[in-house]
């Protein structure tokens, strides 16, 4: 039975009449003209076909959906940005509810918040705050959905500064599982608060997010400074020596990759294994300057490109680096201060890379985020200093591409010594042992008793999931 007979033995005709004259956006089925492009997300490894894709409006139409599929035993999943690794934004052969319609942004400068729909890509959150010289932790790559990143927890360059995503959000708006409308926050349904701030998708659909904004550029002194891979080991060493003595406004992450073709990195050295610190500081340049100049004077750079720039520019410089369409596959740890046996094993798999497109980068944590208390939210395993993303990557028409696949499991597995915990935003499709694993035991428990009251039918399983009846 096909796509289209499966949903007919579910869904009769009369039904999905009323169903489309109930919903303000639009309603896609297979053969549909804008169908193909709708169930496109970012990872082109990807390809699932939906039996309906709801491309929501509203509120309203998100409340119509989840009822919907909720009546008639149909699978969902939940499309913000569609950034997610794993692809859990498209489901085969259920309803595909599509946010990204849903993309407004309102700022208040008075008050210093903004409150941005669950469709909202980086970006647009971005250039809305910027305009009066204010912003929140965001993602480093802007074409990413706040939605995902903020419920997993939101790590970026201004979270040693002002915290992760997650610390600095005020209230959601939420579609449950039943179909029905919450406000999240402090002070109304506060434990559903507290597991929509690193619990993920498991709880319901938020519709939009309020977040308290900080003063932040419109200028920042930022970039990337690059070096020889022969020089990787004293690299990661200064790395771990600068990023413990850093003030907060630092942010800095280490990266490896094959040296892209680029007419300011010398020709000789294009395909070549590289190593790279990109930063951000996000305070007076002058004194960003004073700072950064241990770093800018270490060793021999092959590019210094740190230089005062628009906070929105340095959010869009990893944008090529992670286009649309080509195929991803990622797994994450998150690391204590770096000791010399894990950089040498860092290095080792650096040299090690299969793909020019694949990289390994090393997030610095620490500052702001380790200062909020461990059970404040579900983001777990605050105490780490570095989260590790081994990203492989390749081309649709590689021919070998479990290559790159068993560079990233054999990097993952051979940091296993070092390691504790795993951010869940960067988890690939994983057993729900491994979800567990990534929260620990006391947080994973209360996010079962708080998946029991808000979805005990697990009707929001397409995630990271966290079932209702537990491991």
């Amino acid at each position: 039975m096909g796509i289209m007979g499966a949903l007919r033995a579910t869904v009769d005709q009369a039904a999905f009449e009323a169903f489309r004259r109930s919903f303000r956006g639009e309603i896609l089925r297979p053969g549909d003209a804008g169908y193909d492009e709708a169930r496109r997300i970012w990872n082109g490894g990807i390809d699932r076909r939906p039996a309906l894709i709801a491309r929501c409006a509203g509120t309203a139409d998100v409340l119509t959906a989840v009822r919907f599929a909720r009546e008639r035993d149909l699978p969902a999943s939940v499309r913000g940005g569609g950034h997610a690794v794993a692809g859990h934004a498209v489901v085969d052969g259920g309803l595909l509810i599509d946010l990204s319609a849903m993309a407004g942004v309102r700022v208040d400068p008075e008050t210093r918040t903004a409150r941005a729909q669950g469709g909202c890509l980086q970006h647009q959150l971005d250039r809305e705050t910027q305009v009066f010289g204010l912003a929140v932790t965001g993602g480093i790559v802007s074409h990413t959905g706040i939605g995902g990143l903020t419920l997993g927890g939101g790590i970026g360059w201004l979270m040693r500064q002002l915290g992760l995503t997650v610390d600095n959000l005020r209230s959601c708006d939420v579609v449950t599982a039943d179909g029905e409308f919450l406000v999240a926050s402090e002070h109304e349904n506060p434990d559903l608060f507290w597991g929509l701030r690193g619990g993920g998708g498991n709880f319901g659909i938020v519709t939009s997010f309020e977040y308290t904004l900080q003063p932040v550029g419109p200028i920042v002194l930022a970039g990337l400074i690059l070096y020889a891979i022969d020089d990787a080991p004293g690299v990661m060493r200064f790395f771990r020596d600068f990023v413990g003595e850093a003030p907060d406004e630092v942010g800095v992450i280490a990266t490896l990759r094959l040296a892209p073709a680029l007419p300011v990195i010398p020709e000789h050295m294009h395909g070549m294994p590289i190593v790279g610190l990109v930063v951000c500081y996000a305070g007076p340049v002058k004194e960003g300057e004073r700072l950064l100049r241990p770093l800018r004077a270490l060793g021999k750079p092959v590019l210094d490109a740190i230089t005062p720039k628009p906070y929105l520019e340095h959010q869009q410089m990893l944008d090529p680096a992670f286009p649309h369409g080509r195929h991803y596959y990622w797994k994450s740890r998150q690391l204590p201060p770096l000791t010399d046996e894990a950089i040498e094993v860092i290095v080792e798999h650096g040299l090690r890379i299969t793909s020019g497109f694949s990289s390994a980068r090393i997030f610095t944590l620490g500052g702001a985020v380790a200062r909020v208390d461990q059970d404040e939210t579900a983001y777990p395993n605050r105490a780490a200093l570095h989260d590790i993303n081994i990203v492989g990557a390749w081309p649709s028409n590689d021919p070998d591409p479990a290559r790159h696949v068993e560079w990233v499991r054999g990097f993952w597995s051979a940091l296993a010594p070092y390691a504790g915990g795993v951010y869940v935003n960067f988890m690939s499709d994983e057993p729900q042992a491994a979800v567990q694993a990534a929260y620990g035991t006391h947080t994973y428990a209360r996010l079962v008793a708080l998946k029991k009251k808000y979805d005990p039918t697990n009707f929001f399983r397409f995630n990271q999931n966290i079932s209702p009846v537990g491991p």
